[in-house]
């Protein structure tokens, strides 16, 4: 029987730029073609990309184009309406997992047992890690097909060696002075990425001379900006000016909370900061730290989600020694060196040979 050469669909809500070399590597290895239902971004060189609704994404699988689909849990329509469509199809359906937890609302309630229908019933399940990989097992059985795609950035964009007068002038903007503590947090402003806590945490801590700088853009701007007691709000980021943010920090805070409608994931900040050899303080609410990339005490530190008392003491704890500091800043770039889009490829590829529409067994 001659190889099936029709490309892979890849269905998601959009390509933000971490995801443009994984996404790339994939159609270059399995001929993979996206079909975004929000944003599709920039165009990316070798990448062919449908940009239509979430209805029209599910027309595109049901169609005969592709081999087989790969679907994100994102959308009320597109999730369901393609598992179907990939059954109408009479291709294999790939469910690409990202929550650990089940969001807790009425709406979400209501959706639970179609999503774990879809858990058992996919012919590969691949996730973010092994937390999302219990929290699927737990749905799908012994069944088995559950594999792994690491979170990862290009090391290619915050891996490389960062000029001393670029982490200097960064320090200059945040308001740090030379040898005091540096403590960043990087991303959006709002209640569940944890940033009340950490204020709090700040103030518990009465540290002198350090200075914690808010990279990112919220609604709890303003609750930043008139901190105080040496909080700077520094504006949101641009992408390429976030490496030498982090290597001129000397720790990145990630104290996200659980809500009703979310848990974080993963925080691929923690990989960014990690490549320029800064450790990460996280919450246990944090998908980096329960998929084990942020592991307590060899790069990073983990403390309990809403714990400001204790995440206060780690900043103390940090600040009082900058050993400490060095040691899991070197045991982070050398982890998170493993995170890489390749693997990332290999995992997603190793659930469509289970699902018997890998390129190895096509045909």
């Amino acid at each position: 029987m001659s190889p099936d050469t029709r490309p892979v669909a890849l269905v998601t809500n959009e390509i933000p730029p971490y995801r443009r070399e994984p996404f790339r590597l994939l159609a270059r290895v399995e001929g993979a073609e996206v079909v975004a239902w929000s944003d599709p971004g920039a165009a990316v060189p070798g990448l062919a990309v449908h940009h239509t609704s979430q209805a029209g994404a599910a027309r595109l699988v049901a169609s005969g184009r592709f081999r087989a689909v790969v679907c994100g849990l994102g959308g009320r329509i597109a999730l369901p309406a393609t598992y179907l469509a990939a059954r109408r199809a009479g291709i294999p359906f790939v469910l690409w997992a990202s929550l650990w937890s089940h969001p807790r609302t009425p709406a979400h309630a209501l959706s639970l047992p179609l999503t774990r229908s879809i858990y058992r019933r996919a012919d590969a399940v691949v996730t973010y890690g092994p937390h999302v990989s219990r929290h699927v097992e737990r749905a799908r059985g012994p069944r088995g097909g559950v594999f792994e795609a690491p979170q990862a950035v290009s090391a290619d964009d915050f891996a490389e060696a960062v000029p001393e007068d670029a982490r200097r002038d960064w320090r200059e903007r945040a308001g740090a002075t030379p040898d005091g503590l540096l403590a960043l947090f990087a991303g959006r402003l709002e209640h569940e990425k944890g940033v009340y806590v950490l204020l709090d945490a700040w103030r518990r801590s009465a540290l002198d001379g350090a200075t914690l700088a808010f990279a990112g853009d919220g609604p709890l701007r303003g609750a930043v900006e008139s901190a105080g007691g040496g909080v700077t709000a520094l504006g949101p980021v641009p992408r390429d000016r976030l490496p030498a943010l982090y290597g001129a920090a000397d720790v990145l805070v990630l104290p996200s909370i659980r809500t009703a409608t979310f848990t974080e994931p993963w925080g691929l900040v923690v990989n960014e900061a990690m490549h320029q050899g800064t450790p990460a303080i996280t919450s246990d609410a944090v998908g980096a730290a329960a998929g084990g990339l942020v592991r307590d005490g060899r790069n990073g530190l983990v403390v309990a989600e809403g714990d400001a008392e204790a995440l206060a003491a780690r900043l103390r704890q940090l600040a009082a020694e900058p050993e400490l500091r060095a040691r899991l800043g070197e045991a982070a770039r050398g982890d998170v060196s493993a995170y890489t889009p390749a693997a990332w490829v290999e995992g997603v590829r190793a659930a469509l040979r289970h699902a018997g529409a890998g390129t190895e067994d096509c045909g």
